[in-house]
């Protein structure tokens, strides 16, 4: 009776269940206090005690993903284990890639660049298979290997971002970093990717670090991230409003307070495609994108960095929507350069560009003010922006604008003709002036003679108030000379 009560009570614990149980409570602890991209030693302790198979440690992952994986020895190669070991071994050397070596280390170095080698051939393969304890390795892995702090800036371009006239600097880390944009990018990329378990962890923290990169000097790593934000942006329709909001945030930044950053043109590139493919009618947030922070940025003297995609998405926003070509011209009128040529003959270029795709009720809300601007482009002592502006004539729309509304725009470009004909020191610039005057001829004979007349009758009155003042100023010399000075009064000092 005595034994059959004994036989009923627990039997107490092995040694092997209590490390697994021990390993097991630590990880619990570790995962409740943390996120997913907390890099613990629980399973590296354990693993020196195993050969070959061996418990995952749930600090590596939340206890309710690791429960049930087995990881792999990290060192092994995929071609010595089975197939059903590999994806855990995939894990394993996921794992392995989260520890971060010095230079000064480099057998350590070399073993975790072949192990990232390894991975990104066995993703290329198309054998992987993205589970969640996967996807959470992959996503830690890219975090603790890509995430850093820049160091400050010491560049001699106080209006920031890289020179165009300056060497890009390199960073002397991407063999290794290389490496590891090319997993995430593949990742992102995968196919059967479950995109409703990715999301939790390429999440709104994720994004914004990854945005951080932008900043970094070395122009290789700006262009895989330019690819892998693509690739995020089209994967993760979720995180859409976010990714623009906070791209919204870098421009704001970098237009209102720093001037500084060196990865603008890569975002601009990557929303050209995006605001290609916005629905219409746009929505009210995408027009404030465009008032709000594509236009503000032709202010930076550092346009010339960036000017080319700013123009494409800029002419993709008046693809969408012809009406928003008038306010795009009131942007630039707005932050046209007065003394800066290079930024003035750039301008030009974009203004052409949009002029061709204006309708006749837009232009007419904007032409008074653009050609009082474009008659000062046509006087510039700037050769190359003085002739630029010519040739806007060339253009068959602008022309055809133009002569709708020639009562308008003729008197207000013609006296700037006059004056180059007169005082123009760039005979090309003159040849040009003429050919244009000859045009207006051409076009309305009677309202040039007009023009041309109304300028005589101006330069005229403007001569006849030159030579009033000159009188008045004669009569009063000579009133001034025949007046003696008067003597100084004894006691009287002029201070």
């Amino acid at each position: 009776m005595l034994k059959q009560i004994l036989s009923k009570l627990p039997r107490k614990l092995s040694k092997p269940d209590q490390v697994d149980s021990a390993g097991s409570d630590s990880g619990n602890i570790t995962a409740n206090s943390g996120n997913g991209f907390q890099c613990t030693n629980v399973g590296s302790a354990l693993s020196s005690k195993l050969n070959v198979v061996k418990r995952v440690s749930s600090a590596v992952f939340p206890t309710s993903i690791a429960a049930g994986v087995e990881a792999v020895e990290a060192h092994l190669s995929f071609k010595d284990v089975s197939n059903s070991q590999k994806q855990n071994l995939f894990v394993s050397k996921l794992n392995l890639c989260c520890e971060v070596h010095e230079f000064s280390d480099p057998d350590k170095q070399d073993l975790k660049r072949q192990a990232l080698i390894e991975l990104v051939d066995f993703v290329s393969s198309g054998s992987a298979k993205f589970s969640e304890p996967a996807i959470a390795a992959v996503c830690k892995m890219c975090a603790v290997n890509l995430f850093r702090i820049f160091p400050p800036k010491y560049r001699s371009n106080s209006a920031g971002g890289e020179a165009e006239d300056e060497e890009p600097m390199f960073d002397p880390a991407w063999s290794h970093l290389q490496i590891v944009y090319d997993l995430l990018l593949r990742f992102i990329s995968y196919g059967s990717l479950d995109a409703k378990v990715a999301k939790k962890y390429v999440d709104h923290s994720f994004i914004v670090r990854l945005l951080d990169l932008f900043d970094s000097e070395d122009p290789r790593e700006r262009d895989c991230l330019k690819t892998i934000l693509h690739r995020i942006y089209g994967k993760f329709m979720v995180h859409r409003p976010f990714i623009r909001k906070a791209v919204s945030n870098i421009i704001y930044r970098f237009v209102l307070e720093t001037e500084r950053h060196n990865g603008i043109a890569e975002l601009l590139e990557i929303f050209g495609s995006v605001i290609s493919g916005f629905a219409l009618p746009l929505k009210e947030e995408h027009k404030m994108f465009l008032w709000r922070a594509l236009i503000p940025l032709h202010k930076p003297k550092s346009i010339g960095i960036y000017h080319q995609p700013l123009t494409y998405c800029v002419v993709q926003f008046i693809d969408k929507d012809p009406k928003l070509a008038s306010v795009v011209i009131k942007g630039l009128l707005k932050y046209w350069p007065v003394t800066n040529s290079q930024k003035e003959l750039m301008f030009i270029s974009e203004l052409e560009e949009v002029l061709e795709m204006t309708g006749m009720v837009e232009f007419q809300k904007i032409m008074v003010p653009l050609f009082r601007r474009i008659g000062c482009l046509l006087n510039s002592s700037h050769y190359q922006v003085a002739e630029r502006a010519h040739l806007l004539w060339n253009n068959e729309h602008i022309l055809n604008l133009i002569s709708h509304n020639r009562q308008v725009i003729v008197p207000l470009v013609f006296s700037a003709l006059e004056r180059n004909a007169q005082n123009h020191w760039n005979q090309a610039v003159l040849n040009l002036t003429l050919n244009l005057r000859r045009m207006f001829y051409e076009m309305d004979e009677e309202l040039a003679i007009a023009c041309q007349r109304k300028l005589e009758e101006e330069d005229s009155r403007l001569s006849m108030a030159a030579e009033k003042r000159r009188l008045t100023w004669e009569r009063l010399e000579n009133a001034a000379a025949l007046q003696p000075f008067a003597e100084s009064e004894p006691g009287f000092y002029l201070h």
